[in-house]
């Protein structure tokens, strides 16, 4: 025995074990600064990869899946996953496609892999769609709007995994709604793929949490329970500001457009422009025969944004709100019911569509009657106390 003497062995890494601690490390370095940079869920490899080995991989994934410039599906090729199928939500795989516009399920030029469009007539993945996956990341960049379908997405790829006794991984992101809880929760007697379960307009949830909710309150269809596991994010409160490096769909292309959405989302139930088909959507309102305001605009078809926007090719007036977006802390109501009192077009103010909007018929009669946004409010604060304190079970982040 020789004491005193010790004998170097060096670590013994695998070529796999190397690249994913050096993709690790590129991750972390890069998200490093004096701020504490939100760490992205999709960016800590080293909590999901190990759940990937030998396993067939789905992804649910657009434009805003990326992890520092590259999309998650060509880093996961990189590192020899096994991927097999890709998934799209509304608005495509490369967030190209307008609102409400028929997708085609297809193969991605890239990597040759099938996209499955989610939107549609096929909202949920079928068992055969499934059958050669085992697990499914989902990694979508949301808003925090009841009526932006990426919720709606995420239900029903939970319940077709639950279904199939397979796994759901949901890459956690930021909300940059967050901090706002507010608005009408839904009357499930509404329920539509703009508004699938009774919570409020701003929900202040992640996409995680959000998933939570959905399994804890028995939401998926004949309550069935889907094997789902978060992968947080690090240095996130439901209060940091965040502004996605990708925009999430076409039309909410600025921090302000994000920040207004909610508020100005109740005007595509009625017969005035928020913007679609020029350079400021989601961030003015107006229509052709409008008595007040002085922001003029002419919406126009773009391709893969505003294909056949309201008032097309029409000179409508009224209001740039992109500076309102500064000091938005809760659900805007006064936009709609200003527009509402001066509106004097021969065509119905109001659409079908807002009730789905607004997740019942109330808030339209009210505006009808003459009620005041603070009068309105109040109506709800009842229903939005309950589901917050139904929201503590599932939050992962700090308020």
């Amino acid at each position: 025995m020789n004491k005193g003497k010790f004998k170097y062995k060096p670590i013994q890494f695998s070529f796999w074990q190397f690249k994913i601690s050096m993709y690790f490390f590129a991750c972390w370095f890069l998200t490093l600064n004096v701020n504490a940079q939100i760490i992205l869920g999709s960016a800590r490899l080293n909590n999901y990869l190990p759940l990937l080995k030998n396993k067939k991989i789905g992804l649910v994934v657009n434009q805003s899946s990326l992890i520092n410039n590259t999309h998650l599906v060509d880093t996961l090729i990189g590192l020899k996953v096994n991927v097999t199928t890709l998934f799209s939500p509304e608005h495509g795989l490369r967030g190209n496609f307008s609102a409400g516009e028929k997708i085609k399920s297809s193969i991605d030029k890239k990597t040759g892999l099938p996209i499955i469009s989610l939107y549609g007539n096929n909202k949920k993945p079928t068992a055969a769609q499934l059958k050669n996956v085992d697990v499914i990341l989902f990694d979508l960049q949301d808003v925090g709007a009841r009526f932006y379908t990426y919720i709606s997405t995420l239900h029903y790829v939970m319940e077709a995994m639950a279904e199939t006794k397979k796994t759901l991984i949901v890459l956690d992101r930021p909300n940059p709604n967050g901090d706002i809880i507010d608005g009408p929760v839904l009357d499930t007697n509404y329920k539509s793929f703009v508004g699938m379960h009774p919570i409020p307009v701003l929900h202040g949830m992640t996409m995680g949490e959000y998933a939570l909710m959905i399994n804890g309150q028995a939401w998926l269809k004949n309550k069935v329970k889907c094997k789902l596991i978060v992968v947080k994010m690090q240095n996130y409160t439901h209060k940091s500001e965040y502004m996605p490096p990708v925009f999430p769909s076409p039309n909410l292309k600025t921090y302000n457009a994000i920040r207004l959405y909610a508020s100005l989302c109740f005007f595509e139930g009625t017969n005035v422009s928020l913007g679609r088909g020029t350079e400021k959507p989601f961030e003015c309102i107006g229509f052709s025969n409008c008595t007040i305001g002085d922001y003029l605009f002419t919406p126009t078809s773009i391709p893969g944004v505003a294909e056949n926007p309201p008032f097309k090719n029409q000179l409508c007036k009224g209001f740039l709100l992109s500076n309102e977006a500064k000091s938005i802390n809760k659900l805007n109501l006064k936009w709609v019911i200003d527009f509402y009192k001066i509106y004097n077009d021969s065509t119905p103010f109001f659409n079908p569509f807002f009730d789905k909007l607004a997740g019942s018929d109330l808030l339209r009669k009210q505006i009808i009657a003459g009620l005041t946004a603070t009068e309105i409010e109040k109506t709800w604060q009842a229903d939005l106390d309950n589901f917050k304190s139904i929201r503590k079970k599932y939050v992962l982040y700090k308020d």
